[in-house]
């Protein structure tokens, strides 16, 4: 289960719709081996596509090395589609590289009165389906 707060949920929900019409994309860190998201952290979609998303390399070798020194690693993986539900794309599958990480969606397409704002584990070519929990903060 991903247990997250309303604050980051809020924040991941609104950088997707701010994107629109193309797909965003970003991580949020945490304390290593806690599970925990606790660091927001937008991503530039260097695709700048509607349909694909790309981490900027540049940025996420910065960003890996910022949460090195911080003893923090990439709790969720996030990125939204703007045309489909949120589920993951074979692509988003075969890109899928952190295996202890939370792979959250959101779908900003307009079939939605609210955005959809689903979470997967993804290991090895799996997809795994799981409950998200929205909390006011961690207790």
């Amino acid at each position: 289960m991903l247990t997250i707060t309303q604050e980051l949920h809020d924040a991941i929900v609104a950088h997707a719709r701010a994107d629109h019409p193309d797909e965003a994309c970003g991580i949020v860190a945490g304390p290593e081996g806690s599970g925990r998201p606790e660091r927001f952290v937008p991503m530039l979609n260097a695709a700048r596509s509607p349909t694909f998303y790309e981490f900027d390399s540049t940025d996420l070798l910065k960003l890996y090395r910022e949460m090195d020194d911080r003893d923090e690693e990439p709790v969720i993986v996030y990125h939204s589609h703007t045309a489909t539900e949120a589920y993951p794309s074979r692509t988003d599958i075969s890109y899928a590289n952190e295996p202890g990480a939370h792979y959250v969606l959101v779908s900003t397409a307009e079939e939605f009165s609210e955005p959809q704002f689903r979470s997967f584990r993804i290991v090895d070519g799996t997809v795994t389906e799981e409950p998200v929990k929205v909390v006011a903060s961690y207790a």
